[in-house]
């Protein structure tokens, strides 16, 4: 009697450590989210202002300006995981053709406040990076301890679900960047 006694408290014992944990990594998760979140809203703030510097000196691009704030637009407005990659994916697109405009002008090149805002969305675009590595890194947990037995059993008591990975859809992002040491011949 005892023995089983002593069986049931350490059942009990595991399943609230296991609960615990689960919950531990739940509250990861949307941490996580919550700083990508951040850094996403941060980005979105940087754009309006870069868009109206490059305005200044490339008015006639209306249509790469209204492809951007339209974008930035999606992507506020994005509620789910595939709504979030998708409308990222196509802001980034966006920021290339802005920033493609922005080469054809020298004197925007130059100018302090477009540098400022350039660099500002790089170490932002950064930190997004960070962010979703570690966001990820934490939905990985938490899906392994869903998934695992015994610890799914619990899961599925509890009803603790599985999270989405935020992903690149870009095939072109996906691909390795390749690099080449081949000496060209010169042009004769």
């Amino acid at each position: 009697m005892i023995f089983l006694l002593a069986l049931l408290a350490l059942a009990v014992l595991y399943a609230v450590f296991v609960y615990n944990s689960l919950v531990k990594l739940r509250t990861q998760v949307k941490e996580a989210w919550s700083d990508i979140d951040v850094q996403l809203k941060r980005r979105y703030n940087l754009i309006p202002n870069l868009v109206e510097t490059v305005k200044g000196y490339a008015a006639h691009e209306e249509g790469v300006f209204t492809k951007v704030t339209e974008a930035r637009a999606k992507a506020i407005n994005a509620s789910s995981m595939q709504d979030h990659e998708a409308a990222e994916n196509m802001l980034s697109g966006a920021l290339k053709s802005l920033f493609a405009v922005a080469e054809n002008y020298p004197q925007l090149k130059a100018n302090e406040n477009f540098l400022q805002l350039q660099n500002e969305l790089v170490d932002t675009e950064d930190k997004i990076q960070a962010s979703r590595r570690f966001y990820n890194g934490n939905v990985r947990d938490l899906n392994i301890k869903v998934d695992q037995f015994p610890s799914n059993i619990i899961a599925n008591v509890f009803k603790f679900m599985k999270e989405e990975f935020f992903e690149l859809e870009n095939e072109e992002e996906k691909k390795n960047v390749e690099v080449s040491f081949k000496k060209e011949e010169p042009a004769k």
